[in-house]
C-alpha cells in the first residue's frame, strides 16, 4: 500500500533508500523520474531494469558543479573548455 509522507520524512527516507542503492521517483518540470546514485553501480543497473533500457544507451547525471562531473566524467581539453563556458547550461 502506498503511503504519503511529510516533505521532511519523505527526503529522510529517499536519502536511506539512494545510499541503498535504491530507486527513487522524483517529480519534474513535466514528468516523474526515476533517480538514482549515479557512483552506486546497483543504482544504475536498477534504473535500467525498471525502464528497460538497453545498456548502450546511456543515462544522464545531474551534478552541481565542475568538479562532480570530472568524477563521474573524463573530459578532454576541449570537453573541459565548452563545459566551462556554458556552465551551468545545456550543452
Amino acid at each position: 500500500m502506498a503511503e504519503i509522507l511529510g516533505s521532511g520524512e519523505a527526503l529522510e527516507r529517499a536519502l536511506a533508500l539512494l545510499m541503498e542503492g535504491d530507486v527513487v521517483a522524483i517529480p519534474t518540470e513535466t514528468v516523474y523520474g526515476l533517480a538514482g546514485d549515479a557512483t552506486n553501480g546497483i543504482g544504475v543497473a536498477r534504473i535500467f531494469e525498471a525502464k528497460g533500457r538497453p545498456r548502450f544507451n546511456p543515462l544522464i547525471a545531474h551534478v552541481a558543479d565542475m568538479a562532480m562531473a570530472e568524477r563521474l566524467a573524463l573530459f578532454d581539453p576541449l570537453s573541459r573548455k565548452l563545459a566551462l563556458a556554458f556552465w551551468p547550461g545545456p550543452l
